[in-house]
């Protein structure tokens, strides 16, 4: 069946970095966007960042701008998302999903991602 598994979650001390990864079975990333998302406990989900099926375009929120890069490794399958300078605002559960549109645009609204990972606990301490 079509699944996507998060991994690379963790705890990590305020100004630390974590590299969390999203892999595909079932079908092939290389059509999807890809975005993360997270979610604080009593917050709304978020979009964090997007990546195009062809790699070339990305989008971060302003939140994790300049601390968070995105890439995709086609030929693994695999979508990362590079977190640097984490901060305590920063833990909540992080969620790739993937988006029949190849582009970022409109990447924030929940209901144009088809296909949800189960999601990776973030936890930064301060």
């Amino acid at each position: 069946q079509l699944q996507l598994v998060e991994s690379g979650g963790g705890l990590v001390q305020q100004g630390g970095s974590l590299k969390l990864s999203c892999a595909a079975s079932g079908f092939t990333l290389n059509y999807y966007a890809i975005s993360w998302f997270r979610q604080a406990p009593g917050k709304e989900r978020e979009g964090v960042s997007c990546i195009s099926s062809s790699g070339v375009i990305t989008a971060y929120a302003d939140s994790v701008k300049g601390r968070f890069t995105i890439s995709r490794d086609n030929a693994k399958n695999t979508v990362y998302l590079q977190m640097n300078s984490l901060r305590p605002e920063d833990t909540a559960v992080y969620y790739c999903a993937a988006s029949l549109n190849s582009g970022c645009a409109g990447y924030v609204s929940l209901s144009q991602n088809h296909y949800w990972g189960q999601g990776t606990q973030v936890t930064v301490s301060s």
